[in-house]
């Protein structure tokens, strides 16, 4: 069976995409597997180019079919902050949880009509002969404080538009249904079926 690797260290999106692609023929490793490749540099100004560049460096290092995303909580009364710099919106080294404060630090007050926010997914595949790209986003809210024990990130301060729990408090299976990561990897999904059916 064919390796298909995710250029990504960080364990809880590697559980999520490997629930999300089950059924693919393929045997998903993750850069937890390959503890001697380099750490890309995310310098780009948009989650297309990061992605982009994460599996491009990662496939040209192992010469392995290619899996990559960024993604960005985008705020609309922060003007689609904190976007490209989620994973550091708190410093360079900062931890989920310095994140989410920081944004309801920067949301106290706002009234609830204008809390809105998209959750948005750049996934970007590469191997020998194909590039492929998808997009996925998921809207909602956030939450005055957080809630739920379940997910990373800012999960537990996004409400998913038409849910009463946050991205924290749903199960994983209903994430992985409506979820940003799960409406772009699920399209690539289709394309890898087709491609190692």
């Amino acid at each position: 069976m064919k390796t298909l690797l995710l250029a990504t260290r960080n364990p809880g999106k590697v559980k999520e995409i490997q629930a999300i692609l089950s059924g693919v023929p393929l045997t998903i490793t993750s850069l937890l597997d390959q503890p001697g490749l380099p750490e890309v540099v995310e310098d780009g100004a948009t989650l297309e180019e990061n992605a982009r560049k994460k599996a491009r460096e990662i496939f040209e290092a192992t010469g392995l079919p290619t899996l990559s995303d960024d993604t960005g909580l985008e705020v609309y009364h922060l003007g689609m902050k904190p976007g490209v710099i989620s994973a550091r919106y708190a410093g360079e080294h900062a931890t989920y949880e310095m994140n989410y404060r920081k944004l309801l630090h920067e949301m106290a007050g706002v009234p609830a009509g204008q809390r809105g926010a998209r959750f948005r997914c750049v996934a970007y595949y590469i191997d020998k002969e194909i590039e492929e790209r998808k997009d996925g986003t998921c809207e909602g809210t956030i939450t005055d404080s957080p809630r739920g024990k379940g997910g990373f990130g800012y999960d537990p301060v996004f409400l998913p538009e038409g849910y009463m729990e946050t991205f924290a408090e749903l199960s994983e299976s209903v994430k992985n249904q409506i979820s940003h990561r799960a409406k772009a990897f699920l399209q690539m999904k289709n394309i890898l079926l087709t491609r190692f059916a």
